[in-house]
Protein backbone atom coordinates (compact mmCIF):
# COMPACT_ATOMS: atom_id res chain seq x y z
CA UNK A 1 0.00 0.00 0.00
CA UNK A 2 2.79 2.42 0.88
CA UNK A 3 4.53 1.84 -2.46
CA UNK A 4 1.32 2.59 -4.39
CA UNK A 5 0.81 5.75 -2.40
CA UNK A 6 4.42 6.80 -3.04
CA UNK A 7 4.03 6.32 -6.78
CA UNK A 8 0.73 8.20 -6.75
CA UNK A 9 2.35 11.12 -4.93
CA UNK A 10 5.18 11.27 -7.47
CA UNK A 11 2.77 11.25 -10.42
CA UNK A 12 0.43 13.74 -8.78
CA UNK A 13 3.28 16.09 -7.91
CA UNK A 14 4.63 15.89 -11.44
CA UNK A 15 1.23 16.68 -12.95
CA UNK A 16 0.72 19.48 -10.46
CA UNK A 17 4.04 21.06 -11.45
CA UNK A 18 3.07 20.89 -15.12
CA UNK A 19 -0.23 22.65 -14.38
CA UNK A 20 1.58 25.32 -12.37
CA UNK A 21 4.12 25.84 -15.17
CA UNK A 22 1.34 26.30 -17.72
CA UNK A 23 -0.57 28.66 -15.48
CA UNK A 24 2.57 30.73 -14.92
CA UNK A 25 3.22 31.14 -18.63
CA UNK A 26 2.36 34.66 -19.73
CA UNK A 27 1.23 34.49 -23.33
CA UNK A 28 1.03 37.83 -25.12
CA UNK A 29 -2.08 38.18 -27.28
CA UNK A 30 -0.62 39.79 -30.39
CA UNK A 31 -4.13 39.85 -31.84
CA UNK A 32 -6.48 41.26 -29.21
CA UNK A 33 -9.68 40.07 -30.92
CA UNK A 34 -11.01 43.62 -31.21
CA UNK A 35 -8.92 45.76 -33.55
CA UNK A 36 -5.58 46.15 -35.34
CA UNK A 37 -4.23 48.94 -33.17
CA UNK A 38 -0.98 47.05 -32.43
CA UNK A 39 -0.23 46.31 -36.08
CA UNK A 40 1.30 48.12 -39.05
CA UNK A 41 0.19 47.44 -42.63
CA UNK A 42 2.30 47.54 -45.77
CA UNK A 43 1.11 46.70 -49.32
CA UNK A 44 3.42 46.70 -52.31
CA UNK A 45 3.03 49.93 -54.26
CA UNK A 46 1.24 51.66 -51.38
CA UNK A 47 2.22 53.87 -48.48
CA UNK A 48 2.73 52.53 -44.98
CA UNK A 49 -0.54 51.84 -43.15
CA UNK A 50 -2.67 52.16 -46.28
CA UNK A 51 -5.04 49.21 -45.80
CA UNK A 52 -5.62 48.58 -49.50
CA UNK A 53 -9.29 47.75 -50.19
CA UNK A 54 -9.84 47.03 -46.49
CA UNK A 55 -8.01 43.72 -46.89
CA UNK A 56 -6.98 43.35 -43.25
CA UNK A 57 -9.92 43.68 -40.88
CA UNK A 58 -11.41 42.38 -37.64
CA UNK A 59 -14.87 40.82 -37.75
CA UNK A 60 -16.57 38.62 -35.16
CA UNK A 61 -13.40 38.41 -33.12
CA UNK A 62 -11.33 37.17 -36.07
CA UNK A 63 -8.41 38.78 -37.87
CA UNK A 64 -9.38 38.41 -41.53
CA UNK A 65 -7.61 38.70 -44.85
CA UNK A 66 -10.54 39.54 -47.12
CA UNK A 67 -10.94 40.19 -50.84
CA UNK A 68 -14.62 41.07 -51.17
CA UNK A 69 -13.74 44.59 -52.37
CA UNK A 70 -11.40 43.34 -55.13
CA UNK A 71 -12.21 42.85 -58.81
CA UNK A 72 -8.79 41.26 -59.36
CA UNK A 73 -5.61 40.77 -57.35
CA UNK A 74 -3.12 42.68 -59.56
CA UNK A 75 -0.07 41.36 -57.63
CA UNK A 76 -0.54 43.75 -54.73
CA UNK A 77 0.92 41.68 -51.90
CA UNK A 78 0.31 42.78 -48.33
CA UNK A 79 1.70 42.18 -44.86
CA UNK A 80 0.59 43.18 -41.39
CA UNK A 81 3.33 43.56 -38.76
CA UNK A 82 3.10 43.39 -34.99
CA UNK A 83 4.53 46.48 -33.29
CA UNK A 84 7.43 44.86 -31.39
CA UNK A 85 10.53 42.85 -32.25
CA UNK A 86 11.22 39.48 -30.63
CA UNK A 87 14.18 37.10 -30.55
CA UNK A 88 13.41 33.99 -28.45
CA UNK A 89 9.77 32.93 -28.34
CA UNK A 90 7.00 30.50 -29.17
CA UNK A 91 4.48 31.90 -31.64
CA UNK A 92 1.12 30.11 -31.71
CA UNK A 93 -1.28 30.71 -34.60
CA UNK A 94 -4.71 29.25 -35.33
CA UNK A 95 -5.70 29.85 -38.94
CA UNK A 96 -7.92 28.58 -41.72
CA UNK A 97 -8.50 29.26 -45.39
CA UNK A 98 -12.04 30.00 -46.54
CA UNK A 99 -13.88 30.74 -49.76
CA UNK A 100 -12.34 31.22 -53.17
CA UNK A 101 -9.12 32.81 -54.26
CA UNK A 102 -9.56 36.28 -55.73
CA UNK A 103 -9.37 36.40 -59.57
CA UNK A 104 -5.86 37.15 -60.78
CA UNK A 105 -4.14 35.52 -57.83
CA UNK A 106 -1.13 33.39 -58.80
CA UNK A 107 -1.56 29.63 -58.79
CA UNK A 108 1.04 29.14 -56.07
CA UNK A 109 -0.89 31.52 -53.79
CA UNK A 110 -4.01 29.33 -53.68
CA UNK A 111 -4.71 28.68 -49.97
CA UNK A 112 -1.39 30.30 -49.15
CA UNK A 113 -0.47 32.60 -46.28
CA UNK A 114 2.49 32.82 -43.95
CA UNK A 115 4.00 34.02 -40.71
CA UNK A 116 7.11 36.08 -41.33
CA UNK A 117 9.75 35.68 -38.59
CA UNK A 118 12.82 37.84 -37.87
CA UNK A 119 11.39 40.28 -40.42
CA UNK A 120 12.75 43.68 -41.33
CA UNK A 121 10.71 46.61 -40.02
CA UNK A 122 7.76 47.59 -42.25
CA UNK A 123 8.96 51.19 -42.50
CA UNK A 124 12.23 49.99 -44.03
CA UNK A 125 10.50 48.28 -46.97
CA UNK A 126 10.73 50.01 -50.33
CA UNK A 127 7.49 51.25 -51.87
CA UNK A 128 7.20 48.44 -54.43
CA UNK A 129 8.73 45.64 -52.32
CA UNK A 130 6.52 42.54 -52.43
CA UNK A 131 7.86 40.67 -49.39
CA UNK A 132 9.88 41.72 -46.34
CA UNK A 133 13.31 40.19 -45.87
CA UNK A 134 12.46 37.50 -43.34
CA UNK A 135 12.07 33.81 -42.58
CA UNK A 136 8.61 32.65 -43.65
CA UNK A 137 6.70 29.85 -41.98
CA UNK A 138 4.51 29.13 -45.01
CA UNK A 139 0.89 28.17 -44.30
CA UNK A 140 -0.83 26.14 -47.00
CA UNK A 141 -4.17 24.41 -47.51
CA UNK A 142 -4.85 21.36 -49.64
CA UNK A 143 -6.09 21.66 -53.21
CA UNK A 144 -8.13 18.42 -53.07
CA UNK A 145 -5.54 16.69 -55.26
CA UNK A 146 -2.54 15.03 -53.66
CA UNK A 147 -0.48 16.16 -50.70
CA UNK A 148 0.25 19.80 -49.84
CA UNK A 149 1.90 20.12 -46.42
CA UNK A 150 1.75 23.22 -44.27
CA UNK A 151 4.25 24.89 -41.91
CA UNK A 152 6.82 24.89 -44.69
CA UNK A 153 9.82 27.21 -44.98
CA UNK A 154 10.34 30.00 -47.51
CA UNK A 155 13.24 32.44 -47.47
CA UNK A 156 12.69 35.92 -48.97
CA UNK A 157 16.17 37.44 -48.91
CA UNK A 158 17.45 34.87 -46.44
CA UNK A 159 19.13 31.48 -46.07
CA UNK A 160 19.18 28.85 -43.32
CA UNK A 161 21.27 25.83 -42.38
CA UNK A 162 19.91 22.27 -42.44
CA UNK A 163 21.98 19.14 -41.80
CA UNK A 164 25.06 21.35 -41.40
CA UNK A 165 24.68 22.71 -44.92
CA UNK A 166 23.67 26.18 -46.10
CA UNK A 167 20.30 25.94 -47.86
CA UNK A 168 19.79 28.39 -50.72
CA UNK A 169 16.59 26.79 -52.07
CA UNK A 170 13.73 29.26 -51.67
CA UNK A 171 11.11 26.88 -50.20
CA UNK A 172 11.40 23.62 -48.26
CA UNK A 173 8.39 21.43 -47.44
CA UNK A 174 7.70 20.16 -43.95
CA UNK A 175 6.52 16.63 -43.24
CA UNK A 176 3.08 17.72 -42.02
CA UNK A 177 -0.14 16.19 -43.25
CA UNK A 178 -2.39 18.03 -45.71
CA UNK A 179 -5.39 20.03 -44.47
CA UNK A 180 -7.88 20.04 -47.34
CA UNK A 181 -10.97 21.75 -45.96
CA UNK A 182 -11.77 24.89 -44.01
CA UNK A 183 -10.82 23.43 -40.64
CA UNK A 184 -8.80 25.37 -38.10
CA UNK A 185 -5.10 24.49 -37.94
CA UNK A 186 -2.80 25.28 -35.01
CA UNK A 187 0.87 25.95 -35.73
CA UNK A 188 3.56 26.70 -33.18
CA UNK A 189 6.86 28.26 -34.18
CA UNK A 190 9.63 27.77 -31.62
CA UNK A 191 12.24 30.43 -32.32
CA UNK A 192 15.58 30.65 -30.50
CA UNK A 193 17.22 33.71 -32.00
CA UNK A 194 19.88 32.70 -34.50
CA UNK A 195 20.26 29.22 -33.01
CA UNK A 196 17.35 27.07 -34.14
CA UNK A 197 13.71 27.30 -35.30
CA UNK A 198 11.17 24.46 -35.05
CA UNK A 199 7.82 24.29 -36.84
CA UNK A 200 5.35 22.29 -34.74
CA UNK A 201 1.83 21.04 -35.51
CA UNK A 202 -0.29 19.13 -32.98
CA UNK A 203 2.79 18.60 -30.83
CA UNK A 204 4.85 17.13 -33.68
CA UNK A 205 7.92 18.89 -35.02
CA UNK A 206 7.49 18.92 -38.79
CA UNK A 207 10.52 21.04 -39.77
CA UNK A 208 13.73 22.24 -38.09
CA UNK A 209 16.53 24.52 -39.28
CA UNK A 210 19.19 26.77 -37.80
CA UNK A 211 21.37 29.82 -38.38
CA UNK A 212 18.86 32.08 -40.18
CA UNK A 213 20.82 34.73 -42.06
CA UNK A 214 20.68 37.29 -44.84
CA UNK A 215 21.29 35.76 -48.26
CA UNK A 216 20.36 35.50 -51.91
CA UNK A 217 18.97 37.97 -54.42
CA UNK A 218 15.35 38.10 -53.30
CA UNK A 219 15.79 41.40 -51.46
CA UNK A 220 16.04 45.09 -52.41
CA UNK A 221 19.34 46.15 -53.96
CA UNK A 222 19.65 48.81 -51.29
CA UNK A 223 19.09 46.40 -48.37
CA UNK A 224 21.73 47.43 -45.82
CA UNK A 225 22.78 44.03 -44.39
CA UNK A 226 25.35 41.87 -46.18
CA UNK A 227 24.82 38.22 -47.05
CA UNK A 228 25.73 36.00 -44.13
CA UNK A 229 24.60 38.51 -41.49
CA UNK A 230 22.92 36.46 -38.71
CA UNK A 231 19.23 37.11 -38.07
CA UNK A 232 18.89 37.12 -34.31
CA UNK A 233 15.61 39.02 -33.93
CA UNK A 234 12.96 40.86 -35.90
CA UNK A 235 9.30 41.59 -36.42
CA UNK A 236 6.44 39.15 -36.94
CA UNK A 237 4.06 39.61 -39.87
CA UNK A 238 1.11 37.85 -41.50
CA UNK A 239 0.44 37.87 -45.22
CA UNK A 240 -2.19 38.79 -47.79
CA UNK A 241 -1.40 36.79 -50.93
CA UNK A 242 -4.81 36.52 -52.67
CA UNK A 243 -6.68 33.79 -50.74
CA UNK A 244 -9.12 34.70 -47.92
CA UNK A 245 -7.68 33.68 -44.56
CA UNK A 246 -8.91 33.89 -40.98
CA UNK A 247 -6.87 33.96 -37.78
CA UNK A 248 -8.52 33.44 -34.41
CA UNK A 249 -5.39 33.19 -32.26
CA UNK A 250 -2.04 34.93 -32.70
CA UNK A 251 -0.21 34.71 -29.39
CA UNK A 252 3.39 34.65 -28.21
CA UNK A 253 5.31 33.33 -25.25
CA UNK A 254 8.44 35.45 -24.81
CA UNK A 255 11.36 33.20 -23.89
CA UNK A 256 14.04 35.90 -23.93
CA UNK A 257 14.18 36.01 -20.12
CA UNK A 258 14.50 32.22 -19.93
CA UNK A 259 17.56 31.90 -22.16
Amino acid sequence: MKSYFFVFCIVFASCSNVVKDRQSEKWIQLFNGTDLSDWTIKFSGHALNENYKNTFRVENGLLKVSYDEYDSFDAIFGHIFYKEKFSHYILRIEYRFIGEQVPGGPGWAYKNNGAMLHSQAPETMSLDQDFPVSIEAQLLGGDEEGERPTANLCTPGTHVVMNNMLVTQHCINSNSKTYHGEEWVTVELHVKGNEVIHHVIDGDTVLTYSSPQIGGTNKPETFPLADGTPLTEGFIALQAESHPTEFRIVELLDLSKKK
